[in-house]
C-alpha cells in the first residue's frame, strides 16, 4: 500500500486504540467527522446498573414486567439483569478501547426528592450522570487530541429545571472544550480550537444553546438476528444519507417474547454468537459522503471481537481514494 503523508503499513487498525485519533495520517485531518468512520458504544453506561434490587425497573418497560418485578422480584430481576448490560467495562476502559461516540441514556429516578440524575437501561445505574462526565474529562486531561461525541437522549423523568441543571452541569465539567455548533467538525479545526466533545442533546432545548448539537440520527434496525439486521441496513442504504453525524447501530433487539422463551441466554450470549457475521458486513462497508457509506457504527460489548480496530480501519478505504 502506498505511503499517503507519512502513512503507509501496518493497518490504521493497528494503531494503540486509546489515542488513535492523534495516530491518524494527515490525510485525514480535514475530512469532515462525519465522512469518518467512528466506532460507537450503544447504550454506554449498563457496565454499573444497580444489582442489589434497590433500583426499580425503569418506567419505560412493559407493564407485565413492572407487574412481575414487583411481586416476583427474586425470580424476574436476574433475567432484567442478563439482557439489560449491553457494555460490561467502564466508561474509561472502553474509550481506551478506541470509542468516540457513546450514547448516554439519561434519568432522574422516580420517587427520588434528589436532584441527582442517573443512566437507564431496564434498571437504573449506581453511578451519577455527574460522575461519568468527570471520568470523560479526566480521560481527555490524559488525551488531548482525542474527540468524543456524547449523545444525551431519553431523558425519563426530567423536568425543565432538571435539564437546565444537566445542561448547566456538561458545562462546568467540559468548558472550553465543548464544541460550538458553528465549527467545522475536522480533526485539524477542533484541534487548532482545543474542542474535544460535542456534546448532542435530544431535546427542543438544545436549539437555544450554542453548544449544544442537535440530535444525531440513530439508525436502529430493531431486529434480533443478524441477517434482518444487516438486510434492513442494506435496504436504508440505498436512500440518501443523513448530511451530518449518524449513526449506525450493529446492536441487536429483543423483546419480552424473546426472554421469556431463551431462559438460559444473556444479550451476551446473543451478541457474541453473531458478532463474526455483523464485523464481517461492517468490513465491507465505506466511510465517506456517498450514499451507501457508514459514520459512525455502534455496538454492544465494545471492547470485544477487535470491534474498534474493526472500524478504524475502515478509514483506509478514504486515504486509497484520496491517493
Amino acid at each position: 500500500m502506498s505511503s499517503v503523508c507519512g502513512w503507509s503499513e501496518p493497518s490504521l487498525g493497528e494503531l494503540p486504540m486509546e489515542s488513535w485519533m492523534s495516530h491518524l495520517p494527515c490525510a485525514l485531518w480535514d475530512i469532515p467527522l462525519s465522512h469518518l468512520a467512528i466506532p460507537g458504544s450503544h447504550n454506554a453506561i449498563t457496565y454499573c446498573l444497580d444489582m442489589n434490587d434497590r433500583s426499580p425497573v425503569d418506567l419505560t418497560q412493559p407493564d407485565m414486567l413492572q407487574k412481575l418485578d414487583k411481586y416476583m422480584k427474586p425470580l424476574i430481576r436476574p433475567f432484567v439483569y442478563k439482557w439489560a448490560i449491553t457494555q460490561e467495562y467502564s466508561i474509561k476502559q472502553q474509550l481506551d478501547c478506541g470509542v468516540r461516540y457513546c450514547d448516554l441514556r439519561i434519568a432522574h429516578r422516580p420517587n427520588d426528592s434528589s436532584t441527582d440524575l442517573y443512566f437507564y437501561h431496564g434498571v437504573y445505574t449506581t453511578v451519577t450522570v455527574e460522575s461519568v462526565l468527570v471520568e470523560i474529562r479526566e480521560w481527555l486531561d490524559a488525551h488531548p487530541k482525542e474527540v468524543v461525541i456524547l449523545s444525551f437522549s431519553h431523558f425519563l423523568g426530567l423536568s425543565q429545571e432538571l435539564h437546565a441543571l444537566l445542561i448547566t452541569t456538561i458545562r462546568k465539567i467540559f468548558c472550553s472544550r465543548l464544541c460550538p455548533k458553528t465549527e467545522v467538525l475536522t480533526l485539524r479545526n477542533l484541534w487548532s480550537r482545543g474542542c474535544s466533545v460535542i456534546a448532542s442533546y435530544e431535546h427542543s432545548i438544545a436549539s437555544c444553546h450554542g453548544d449544544l448539537w442537535p440530535h444525531i440520527p440513530y439508525w436502529w434496525a430493531n431486529k434480533c438476528k443478524a441477517e434482518t439486521l444487516i438486510e434492513a441496513f442494506e435496504h436504508r442504504k440505498k436512500h440518501d444519507r443523513p448530511g451530518g453525524l449518524f449513526v449506525t447501530g450493529i446492536n441487536l433487539t429483543v423483546d419480552l417474547k424473546y426472554i421469556c422463551t431463551h431462559p438460559s441466554e444473556s444479550l451476551k450470549d446473543l451478541v457474541m454468537s453473531t458478532y463474526s457475521m455483523l464485523l464481517g458486513w461492517v468490513k465491507e462497508q465505506t466511510p465517506g459522503s456517498r450514499v451507501g457509506s457508514v459514520n459512525i457504527i455502534a455496538g454492544d460489548f465494545v471492547t470485544e471481537r477487535q470491534f474498534a480496530p474493526t472500524v478504524v480501519t475502515l478509514n483506509e478505504k478514504l486515504l486509497k481514494s484520496s491517493s
